[in-house]
């Protein structure tokens, strides 16, 4: 086959095979109006690769070039091939039956409600009036309600609602946009929600906390400007202080409440609708997000969703009640408790208590999936958390490999199946910490696996042996790859960038079991492929009390303290801690294990300026200490680079000696990006290589990343962001997988 740009004969015959996520998107009724609109003669079907046309006419060239430019929103179309075939005067054009076989294709992923069914949602003449289930080949659940392939009705949850006639027709009419939507309904046949809305907004207004049952779990939400609820919400939940997200009516009421930039707002309305972090503007009650300056926000993207904001609107006809701020505003967090994952049934047992008014439905989640989160950071979209509208979407890996699993790490974990060249990464998981988030690890490795249709020849861990992933992949009777945790965190971005040659990395992260045994978290590496070596990494630190010292950011301190010969102000310093003179004891006569990483350097200087002492959430300090950032500042003299260590003692040295939290977070932040810029620069010269991958948790922080991403490339050098996956452990299971695959095809190859 060649590509569709290449020219045909004239009124020829074409087989065109387009392959992708062109299933279930409305992608054969599209085929099927642009041959209506060329008036031309041919077929279409989907089939195990994606979708396959038969066409001819003499209008075939206007034709293909309409078929790449004109995919429904849905679609994502990674090929178009075509075949030249000898005419037959066939003038009539079909939708063919199904082709079976072994299927290659894959789902969509969930996606907003689009324009056409919020037109009719809130359309007092359409049989779709207020309907909370309205969808459409363009919007609506795909991933989160589908049991099986093919993406057929009966292999979701949709199987227990017989159609109407009304829907059955609009399913079986090749020029209507619900065409073989699977999930279609309405009000005479389709789920239906256990409260009326009303409800549900008299709660609220009352000042109660509400459980909703969404697209790929439940959401607990509560009015944002209510001090008191917000702190009831956290008593309840036992989430002291992370921040929670928040739901807005519409882009109209964005300004109320955060500072959003352009790409913000077009990131927050795309069709995956992920939560965005923008800076607030101060307007909420200070529960939501403590000492904190950005704020997670994100658009209604369910019709159930918009039914509760037009209600808080005074539920007016049409919709020019969007056009206007809508003074509610949501706190919408995640239903999980105690480390659990995203609560998806059972909701009155598991709920009760936490909830003033459970509010469900009969539509049954299939695959649970937690609000994606996004930051626009270095000019272009970040992930924080990859899960609900971007899943089950695959990457593409810079060639083919073996099938291979990966398993993840302990923190965030999500898990990776490749397919040739397609690397299926799935929803975040979670931290493996309970019985529950395991099972549910278990679970969307056995769902995916069987999605993807592929077995897996190898199975690929972290080197970290207690991990509960790595103990799962023990268990499956596969070959076994361990993968040296920051050597994933690089490969991971090389992979979605795809990248097959030698590159730098910098990784900055809280911990990562090393090749020699160590806690490595400050690393500078080259990366060959399935092969590291370490250059360098950040002057080691020691780490007071193991686990409890990532905890409590006041030992990290100490620590800082004890490495600049001032142990002596390690019990004044901090006497709300009871044991701080025992601490400083036990550094001064025979020390403790130490640690290179940048996420204990971020919790020492917080330590030292009295930021943070204890964090509640991962990355507490460290977040509290870039929000007092305005504009970072380098300290002369605040590092020294030797033997390839970077050390930021001198820095350390300044930050301990009384001064202002914002001055200190501002010289924190631009001298390691500076230190760090001097650190790359040399070893791009002694290697010759002009790539920098930067990965690792600390390179969420927005400051310290944009800072030193600029500060490279003045050096003329190409720092790589995340940017299809988290730079944190959630994007570590594809750094795993390209890794693992590397390695099986060169033992094949050998």
């Amino acid at each position: 086959m060649r590509p569709a740009h290449a020219p045909l004969p004239d009124a020829a015959r074409a087989r065109v095979r387009v392959r992708g996520a062109v299933q279930g998107v409305g992608f054969r009724p599209f085929v099927y109006a642009l041959a209506q609109r060329y008036r031309l003669g041919g077929f279409v079907a989907n089939d195990p690769e994606g979708v396959l046309i038969e066409v001819e006419g003499g209008a075939l060239p206007e034709f293909l070039v309409a078929l790449r430019d004109e995919a429904p929103p849905l679609a994502r179309v990674e090929s178009i091939e075509t075949e030249p075939l000898l005419p037959r005067g066939e003038h009539r054009f079909d939708i063919a039956a199904s082709r079976g076989g072994a299927v290659t294709t894959r789902i969509g992923a969930d996606a907003a409600t689009c324009e056409a069914c919020l037109d009719e949602l809130f359309d007092p003449a359409s049989r779709f009036h207020l309907y909370p289930f309205v969808n459409c080949t363009h919007c609506g659940p795909r991933y989160t309600l589908t049991l099986r392939l093919p993406y057929d009705r009966a292999n979701t949850s949709m199987s227990r609602f017989a159609m109407c006639a009304d829907c059955a027709r609009e399913y079986s009419d090749p020029s209507n946009r619900r065409f073989h939507a699977e999930p279609i309904a309405c009000p005479r046949c389709g789920p239906r929600l256990s409260h009326p809305i009303a409800d549900i907004i008299a709660c609220l207004r009352a000042g109660g906390i509400v459980a909703l049952k969404s697209l790929g779990g439940y959401h607990l939400l509560c009015d944002v400007t209510n001090e008191a609820t917000v702190a009831e919400l956290r008593r309840r939940k036992g989430r002291d202080a992370k921040p929670f997200a928040v739901m807005v009516a519409s882009e109209a009421s964005l300004d109320r409440i955060v500072e959003a930039s352009a790409a913000e707002r077009a990131l927050i309305s795309s069709v995956e609708r992920p939560i965005v972090l923008m800076r607030q503007r101060g307007a909420l009650a200070p529960s939501v997000t403590p000492g904190l300056q950005a704020l997670g926000v994100m658009l209604p993207y369910t019709p159930l969703h918009h039914l509760i904001f037009h209600a808080a609107a005074g539920s007016t006809a049409g919709r020019a009640w969007q056009n206007e701020p809508v003074d509610l505003v949501l706190v919408a967090t995640s239903a999980n408790l105690g480390g659990d994952p995203i609560v998806t049934d059972d909701a009155e047992r598991k709920l009760t208590g936490v909830a003033d008014l459970i509010v469900g439905h009969d539509r049954d989640i299939v695959v649970r999936a937690d609000d994606s989160v996004t930051a626009i950071i270095d000019g272009a979209p970040s992930f924080i958390r990859r899960a609900r509208g971007y899943t089950p979407r695959p990457l593409t890996l810079p060639r083919a490999v073996p099938p291979v699993l990966a398993v993840g790490a302990y923190l965030k974990n999500t898990i990776t199946l490749t397919r040739g060249s397609e690397a299926f990464v799935s929803q975040h998981i979670g931290d493996l910490a309970t019985a529950d988030t395991v099972r549910f690890f278990e679970q969307t490795i056995d769902h995916l696996t069987h999605l993807v249709g592929t077995a897996p020849v190898a199975v690929a861990h972290d080197l970290h042996a207690d991990f509960a992933s790595t103990r799962f992949a023990e268990t499956l009777g596969l070959p076994l790859v361990a993968v040296q945790h920051h050597h994933a965190h690089v490969a991971s971005i090389a992979a979605e960038r795809g990248l097959d040659a030698p590159l730098l990395g910098v990784v900055l992260d809280g911990h990562g079991a090393g090749s020699d045994g160590g806690a490595w978290g400050g690393e500078l590496l080259r990366v060959d492929g399935p092969r590291f070596t370490r250059l360098g990494h950040l002057a080691p630190l020691a780490l007071p009390g193991g686990d409890a010292a990532a905890r409590e950011p006041w030992r990290m301190a100490a620590a800082a303290l004890h490495g600049l010969g001032r142990d002596s102000e390690i019990a004044t310093r901090f006497p709300d801690q009871l044991r701080a003179a025992a601490l400083a004891a036990m550094l001064a006569s025979h020390g403790c294990a130490t640690t290179t990483s940048a996420g204990r350097l971020f919790d020492a200087a917080a330590g030292l300026l009295g930021v943070c002492a204890v964090q509640s959430y991962e990355g507490q300090a460290a977040m509290q200490l870039e929000a007092l950032v305005r504009h970072p500042r380098v300290l002369s003299g605040g590092w020294e680079i030797g033997a390839g260590t970077l050390d930021l003692s001198p820095l350390l040295a300044h930050l301990a000696d009384d001064i202002d939290a914002r001055d200190g977070a501002e010289l924190f932040h631009g001298t390691l990006a500076a230190a760090l810029a001097d650190w790359v620069v040399q070893a791009a010269e002694q290697t010759g290589l002009t790539t920098i991958a930067l990965g690792g948790g600390c390179f969420l922080n927005r400051v310290l990343s944009e800072d030193l991403a600029t500060r490279l490339r003045a050096r003329g050098l190409v720092p790589l962001l995340a940017r299809q996956l988290p730079p944190n452990d959630g994007g570590l299971s594809l750094g795993q997988a390209w890794i693992a695959g590397l390695l099986i095809a060169e033992q094949e190859q050998r």
